[in-house]
């Protein structure tokens, strides 16, 4: 059961973006997407927190930057 809240930060044409969604999508896990070519608030969010590029990713309050599987999987509790 999902508890944090996920949101993924994305941009246009970003391949790595594309395979998060399809991800989240798969495992039912519900996030909000945000694309950072349209938000300029998120995309300074982002480098503040030391991402450099999309995708990001925020569980609660953990950034996690690129689609790294195996964090995203320890932040929510899934089992590998």
């Amino acid at each position: 059961m999902q508890k944090k809240r996920v949101v993924l930060f994305t941009g246009p044409g970003c391949h790595w973006c594309v395979k998060a969604k399809n991800y989240f999508k798969s495992m039912g896990i519900r996030f909000k997407e945000i694309d950072i070519s349209k938000d300029q608030k998120a995309a300074k969010d982002c480098e503040r927190h030391g991402c450099r590029g999309v995708p990001v990713v925020l569980i609660g309050s953990r950034w996690i930057c690129g689609f790294d599987q195996a964090k995203i999987n320890k932040e929510l509790g899934i089992k590998g």
